[in-house]
């Protein structure tokens, strides 16, 4: 069980923590080192959004057995090369390529990884342990922004990229051989299906769209923009750190909160204290605005993942891997659209206000959603308290 853990665990930190997040501590670096502008950083950001959108709409359909095990270790071996691919260019058409298929086999190795551990567990009757997998998203960010912090000046940003990509190599061969698909014993039940697309599932699924597309964008930009503003110019990779840290935990406190408040309550008090988080570094506090907004990011947006997954699938009538990818592509659309107005929005007026504002503007109307949920639930589903589906749910909802 424990090599079972510690290979999805470490699928999360190559797929998430540097595949995808690590281009925002490495970003100001390219910019300074490149010229590429905001717009042309919110153009890769979402670039790679749109992979992660197409691959985990296309994850969910891959078949038991050998397929999904190749499929998901080709997806592994791409993260790895995409990541140090980046390293090796500066021409922009080849980090918009780059870019787009690491956002590809992120969802692949996410989605995949995932199922793939949770069945593992689930035939040792140790499915309450998953929560502690999702961990790796926040080690992955804080080790990346560690390492920036601490070596970036004296490699630059290519040497960065290289350097995470050789890290991910040695992390790679346990996930390889620990991280591997068999036939399900049980069959792939009716019962996922039979709740169908009802009100508060719709509503859901668009406040996890707006998540998406709100929360990415402190995602992209938290390290450039704490780094343009004066008072907080020397804490920017230090923040993403802190982002990380507070990341670790994050899936196993809102597990709790769910239980003591119920899925669709946690839910929305995890977005609002996001939303506010997004616009702190606005508000005049220097280095402790900074801080702040990066343990209220790192310390939301997994917890809001593991939670969604956990009320999706009670409300779908049952643990559904369609009704997870389901989310996630409409997750990935948000983190699509959201980076690239926000780069633009950067690049002409000068300032992270107005994106800052609209990004958490979003993720507040999510919340409204999630009320709208709440309000039409019948009762409201807890988690921990579902029967059949609530320990697999739950163990989800943990990370």
């Amino acid at each position: 069980m424990a090599r079972v853990l510690l290979g999805g665990l470490l699928t999360l930190v190559i797929a998430m923590g540097i595949g995808r997040f690590a281009y925002a501590p490495i970003l100001p670096a390219m910019q300074s080192a490149t010229g590429l502008g905001g717009d042309g950083a919110g153009l890769l950001a979402s670039l790679n959004y749109l992979g992660y959108f197409l691959g985990a709409a296309a994850a969910s359909w891959v078949p038991h057995g050998a397929v999904r095990t190749w499929t998901f270790r080709a997806a592994l071996v791409a993260s790895v090369a995409t990541t140090a691919g980046m390293g090796v260019t500066d021409d922009f058409f080849l980090w918009s390529v780059l870019r787009f298929l690491s956002g590809l086999a992120s969802a692949g190795m996410f989605i995949l990884g995932i199922a793939m551990v949770l069945d593992a567990l689930v035939r040792m009757g140790a499915e309450s342990r998953a929560g502690w997998m999702y961990m790796g998203v926040g080690a992955g960010i804080a080790g990346s922004g560690l390492f920036v912090a601490l070596f970036g000046g004296r490699l630059g940003w290519d040497g960065d990229w290289l350097a995470l990509g050789a890290v991910c190599v040695p992390m790679a061969v346990p996930v390889w051989l620990w991280v591997q698909d068999h036939a399900p014993k049980h069959a792939a039940t009716a019962a996922a299906v039979t709740g169908g697309l009802s009100a508060p599932l719709l509503l859901l699924t668009a406040a996890y769209f707006l998540e998406g597309a709100g929360y990415i964008v402190t995602g992209t930009f938290l390290v450039a923009l704490l780094k343009r503003m004066p008072d907080t110019a020397a804490i920017g990779e230090a923040a993403w750190t802190v982002a990380g840290l507070a990341a670790v935990p994050s899936g196993l406190f809102w597990a709790a909160m769910g239980r003591k408040l119920g899925g669709w309550r946690a839910l929305i008090l995890a977005h609002l204290a996001q939303a506010v988080g997004i616009v702190l570094p606005l508000a005049g506090l220097g280095a402790v605005g900074g801080f702040a907004s990066a343990v209220l990011f790192g310390g939301t947006f997994v917890g809001i993942v593991s939670m969604a997954f956990m009320l999706g699938r009670q409300l779908s009538g049952g643990a559904s891997a369609k009704v997870v990818g389901a989310l996630t592509a409409a997750y990935g659309l948000g983190q699509i659209l959201g980076p690239l107005p926000a780069g633009i929005a950067v690049e002409r007026t000068g300032s992270f206000a107005a994106a800052l504002m609209g990004a958490s503007g979003v993720v507040a109307l999510g919340a409204a959603c999630l009320l709208g949920g709440l309000l039409l639930s019948r009762p409201a589903p807890s988690p921990g308290a579902s029967p059949a589906s609530s320990g697999r749910a739950s163990a989800e909802k943990a990370g």
